[in-house]
């Protein structure tokens, strides 16, 4: 199970839809399991709060765990700002040591990620949501030994690149 990860702009959906085309995993886009309420909230530029979230994740990461049932890998993007919101993650390989979780953590400064945000349109999450993302944002920590943190201020194709030759590499 890959979650790629990172604030909004940070290109989890590039990086993802990639990875997925090129190896053929499936990929489910965290975004489409918002439920409506939040999909509003963030819309109005209000933050998501914890108890907003966790039936959120918490709904991810079962449909993750569904898909892996018919394959053996399974791309999700999910922001993961906290290390909490990982941990409803790790639950997983918990509970099915065969489970291998890897984070990709899509790092990338602000400044860019408010100019990534609004130059994408079509978007509920709009440019003023990357502030609190950040003021939520606790990057993976060394002893996260399933993150991986990829450093995206740079070409998206080749960070996308990158990603997959991990991945691969991974996956063996």
């Amino acid at each position: 199970m890959f979650v790629v990860s990172g604030p909004a702009g940070s290109g989890k959906s590039t990086v993802a839809t990639y990875v997925s085309q090129q190896s053929v995993i499936p990929y489910l886009e965290g975004d489409d399991f918002h439920s409506s309420a939040n999909i509003a909230k963030m819309g109005n530029g209000i933050p998501l709060t914890d108890g907003d979230r966790w039936d959120w994740l918490v709904t991810l990461r079962n449909a993750a765990t569904e898909q892996l049932k018919s394959s053996n890998a399974v791309i999700v993007t999910c922001s993961s700002l906290r290390r909490k919101y990982r941990d409803v993650f790790r639950v997983v390989p918990y509970h099915d040591p065969t489970v291998q979780l890897c984070f990709i953590y899509l790092k990338v400064g602000e400044e860019q990620l408010q100019a990534r945000v609004r130059a994408r349109g079509g978007h509920y999450m709009k440019e003023t949501m990357v502030r609190s993302q950040l003021e939520d944002l606790e990057e993976p920590s060394v002893d996260e030994v399933d993150a991986i943190t990829f450093d995206v201020q740079r070409d998206p194709a080749a960070v996308c690149k990158d990603v997959l030759n991990r991945v691969r590499a991974i996956l063996g």
